[in-house]
């Protein structure tokens, strides 16, 4: 019937033509079958993932790596950008350097001279009478200072302890409505080390007209008598109060004679002389290398090293008594400063004999752990003791902290859930933890545990 319609040679090449359409297709067949076979069948098997993975792989061929190992080596290293614990800090905590080099022959200061800042500051004053430098009669306003390194700690838990320090000292602060400062920033290259404290007292003074006394306390000492209220009548004709001994500083001319780890500062000229008469031993170098020297040379059983604030505070009022003297007060009635080596193994003793208020060696209100250098990688003392000495008096300290709310909380007839003290009754909060001590056996024993751990721990 084709051969009728179509003609027998149509037909032919009808024929032909399916025959090598037939071929050509297998051809194609086979084709497809072998670049499957050397490429892979893509993810999923499909065409559209077939061409992905055959441009993948021309496209690869060009590499040096196979496709696999880059995409581990690219996975591996997201994971590390994403690593705290392996990151280089140095790459961001860079040192900005000098604004500009020092004249090595000038004498060091720490800023222009200022002569009448008791007429400055008592103008301001009296043009700002809501910002009053007494809180109450007898009660001035208190600035507590306080700092560490711009960079993190050079151990791996010193910053823990540093944020231990601060927890402790805004705690006893804000029930004795004192402000606080904390300073990361070193206001002068040349003053590292003892003497990053000066320009930064120095400031502070300037910038709080309304601060009556500056707290200075260094960042590895803690309070461990949140109910001692420093005697602020006791200094009223005093500058600059230091826990120390007359007789140790006067006369021997000892050292360790007194402590600058913890200090008051009135705010005042007196105060500002006093800083230009302390600072220059302080640069660092040469400078404080030979004054080193002259503080070994002349205090008793110091040390050869380079000069550092506490002898340079010895050295000044031993040789110039006459004109420091008498407005500084050399405190030890309690523990403006209190060496921790010989005060937190007895905690427990204190809390079976006395009771918190004292201030003294009975219940130290400052427990410094000079030696230890918690943020540093080498210290005086084991490691191991003075983190855990350190754990011991922050507890010490955060048990009162929390028996002082509880109890306040108890005598306001509240309960756990507005157990918050307001910002208004923070000066009563001392008054109501001592007339409940008062009322329950006479200043009991009652800080023992905190968080359901022993203090001893």
């Amino acid at each position: 019937m084709l051969d009728r319609c179509l003609g027998s040679r149509q037909l032919w090449k009808i024929k032909r033509i399916l025959r090598n359409g037939k071929l050509t297709l297998l051809c194609l067949v086979l084709t497809v079958i072998v670049i499957r076979g050397n490429l892979g069948a893509g993810k999923f098997g499909t065409p559209q993932q077939d061409l992905l993975e055959i441009r993948e792989h021309f496209y690869s061929g060009r590499r040096s790596e196979p496709r696999r190992v880059l995409e581990e080596a690219e996975t591996t290293a997201v994971a590390a950008e994403n690593n705290y614990a392996t990151f280089d800090m140095a790459k961001i905590l860079v040192d900005e350097g000098e604004d500009e080099n020092p004249d090595k022959n000038k004498p060091y200061s720490l800023g222009p001279k200022i002569s009448d800042w008791d007429e400055q500051r008592a103008e301001w004053l009296a043009k700002n009478p809501k910002f009053s430098n007494f809180i109450r009669p007898n009660k001035p306003k208190v600035l507590l200072v306080t700092g560490s390194s711009p960079k993190p700690c050079e151990n791996p838990v010193g910053d823990h302890y540093l944020l231990k320090s601060i927890k402790n000292k805004i705690d006893y602060c804000r029930v004795h409505g004192i402000e606080v400062f904390y300073n990361f920033a070193l206001f002068d290259a040349e003053m590292a080390g003892f003497w990053a404290k000066l320009p930064l007292i120095r400031k502070l003074l300037l910038s709080h007209p309304d601060v009556e006394f500056l707290w200075w306390m260094d960042s590895d000492a803690m309070f461990t008598d949140m109910a001692f209220e420093v005697p602020w009548e006791r200094y009223k004709d005093h500058n600059f109060v230091l826990h120390g001994w007359n007789e140790m500083v006067y006369d021997q001319k000892n050292w360790i004679g007194l402590n600058t780890g913890s200090f008051l500062l009135r705010n005042c000229q007196w105060s500002l002389d006093m800083l230009d008469v302390w600072a220059p031993m302080g640069p660092k170098g040469k400078v404080r290398e030979e004054a080193g020297k002259v503080l070994t040379k002349e205090l008793k059983d110091r040390p050869v090293f380079e000069a550092d604030d506490q002898s340079a505070m010895v050295y000044i009022l031993a040789t110039q008594r006459e004109k420091w003297g008498d407005k500084v007060y050399l405190e030890n009635a309690y523990y403006l400063h209190g060496y921790w080596g010989i005060l937190v193994d007895r905690y427990e003793e204190m809390m079976e004999t006395y009771h918190p208020g004292l201030g003294d060696h009975r219940w130290p209100l400052v427990t410094h752990f000079v030696g230890c250098k918690p943020c540093g990688k080498f210290g005086d003392y084991p490691v191991e003791r003075c983190l855990k000495q350190m754990d011991r008096a922050f507890n010490f300290g955060d048990n009162q902290i929390l028996q002082i709310v509880i109890l306040v909380m108890a005598n306001r007839g509240g309960t756990v859930k507005d157990n918050l003290i307001p910002v208004e009754l923070q000066q009563l909060v001392l008054e109501s933890f001592f007339e409940v001590l008062r009322t329950q056996h006479g200043f009991p024993p009652i800080f023992h545990i905190h968080g359901g751990k022993s203090l001893c721990m």
